[in-house]
């Protein structure tokens, strides 16, 4: 049946509606669609998608519970390796993990793990909660999670579990890190997010609010205060610039100021909340990657007439995902691709007013793999724009690390930890995430998470760095 059975779609908003409202884009599976889903799941001995998944999933495990309608018992079994299945579901590019070695996909489509996986998630949150139990801290000792981002709450519900009393220490206002103040409302629901949070917190994670590590207090400083151990997850908050001149002029944004005030600070919901965010009737975000598409649609949605997408390499060479892309064109983005903003211009009252562009070619392959872009000369032009948002990649957040003496850094300022034990150079320290891989996937970052919580728990029973 797997084999004569087609990959079931998702419905969405018709992209006319959307760009109206900040409602989510893809509405979810029906219970007949997900069983149909389910269905061609081929099952397999050695089941391959699990191999692309980075917290382990046991996929045909809880596809299996859907197909038989034990939608509970399927949320269950992804609960056992991931913390955040809501947000998976929704923001993981399966298409580049477990369903690029889904055994079906070499024939036919790969079976929908994702879809399948927020199946389970919103069954669960909507119709038939789980009972969460708080778990009791028996080991007796404490570790300290300094962020609340993907990593960090992955690293806290694991070590939780395992009977460790562990406080996670969030710089905002509200907990989730990237998950909050980076993916848009219509990509990402902030409901959801606290929903899967909050079952953290029932478990017995205590989340502490307006608590900047690094600055009052040093990891040092929670070491010396009876930590035995510290898991750092502070993320990749620190925006990149394109540096060319013109980009200090009011109205060029960084995507990370940009969507901040958007999302946490729910500039999307005027005028219940009177952010302050310029809005522009023509606007041009620079960038490929998800941010940028995440940008170019929210500026949409918050009334701009026209929204240009400027990228220096080909559609092809986008690192955003197909479905981001795909939607972002739905929505009427317009792409000029092969474009490289070399200056920004702006009136004698220092706004914004204009873009100086070129148009690229590609070269030879660089460093990550793709061709080169190369300028063409004699092919400037310019596009009058009203608003900027810079979209071309994050930092690390510094302030940790510059704040803790002995820890070993990278070049770039990221924190140097084994990949597979996430150790620090620093006794009892332990980092993952975006501060130390450098601006990449949330699943990645959950990733990171699970491996720290395993090595936590191993050096602290047998004390051995």
């Amino acid at each position: 049946m797997a084999d004569k059975t087609p990959r079931q779609p998702m419905p969405e908003q018709k992209p006319h509606e959307r760009i109206k409202n900040f409602d989510e884009v893809p509405l979810g599976y029906s219970d007949d669609a997900a069983l149909l889903e389910a269905s061609r799941c081929l099952q397999c001995k050695k089941p391959t998608c699990v191999e692309g998944c980075p917290v382990k999933v046991n996929i045909p495990g809880f596809i299996k519970e859907i197909r038989e309608g034990n939608h509970l018992r399927a949320l269950q079994i992804i609960k056992e390796t991931n913390s955040l299945p809501a947000v998976c579901g929704r923001v993981c590019p399966q298409e580049e993990q477990c369903e690029k070695l889904c055994i079906l996909g070499k024939k036919w489509e790969p079976v929908a793990i994702g879809k399948l996986e927020r199946f389970a998630a919103d069954y669960e949150r909507t119709r038939e909660h789980l009972d969460v139990d708080p778990v009791k801290a028996t080991q007796g000792k404490k570790v300290a999670i300094i962020g609340s981002g993907p990593a960090g709450l992955t690293a806290a519900g694991e070590l939780a579990r395992m009977g460790y009393t562990v406080p996670v220490f969030e710089a905002f206002h509200s907990p989730g890190g990237v998950l909050v103040y980076g993916i848009p409302e219509f990509r990402l629901p902030k409901a959801m997010v606290q929903y899967e949070i909050d079952a953290l917190s029932k478990m017995g994670v205590e989340i502490v609010l307006n608590r900047v590590i690094g600055s009052a207090e040093t990891v040092n400083d929670l070491l010396a205060k009876g930590f035995d151990a510290v898991f750092i997850g502070t993320g990749a908050g620190l925006p990149l610039f394109l540096e060319v001149p013109g980009e200090n002029l009011q109205s060029v944004y960084s995507a990370n100021e940009y969507l901040t005030r958007a999302n946490l600070m729910k500039a999307y919901r005027f005028p219940e909340y009177d952010t302050p965010i310029v809005r522009g009737d023509t606007i041009a975000v620079v960038g490929g990657g998800n941010v940028a598409m995440d940008s170019a649609r929210m500026a949409l949605r918050l009334g701009a007439k026209h929204v240009y997408l400027i990228y220096r390499r080909s559609r092809a060479e986008m690192p955003a995902r197909a479905e981001e892309i795909h939607h972002a064109e739905e929505e009427g983005i317009l792409f000029n691709l092969l474009t490289n903003p070399v200056r920004f211009l702006g009136d004698d009252k220092g706004r914004l007013k204009a873009v100086e562009c070129l148009r690229m070619e590609l070269g030879e392959p660089d460093d990550s793999g793709r061709r080169r872009p190369v300028e063409i000369k004699g092919s400037e032009f310019t596009l009058d724009i009203d608003v900027a948002i810079i979209a071309v990649g994050n930092g690390p957040n510094p302030l940790i690390p510059r704040t803790t003496p002995g820890m070993a850094l990278t070049k770039k300022g990221n924190i140097v930890a084994d990949s597979e034990t996430m150790k620090t150079s620093k006794r009892g320290v332990f980092a993952g995430g975006d501060i130390v891989s450098g601006a990449a996937t949330v699943i990645l970052a959950m990733g990171a998470g699970r491996k720290a919580a395993m090595s936590i728990d191993r050096y602290l029973q047998t004390g051995e760095w």
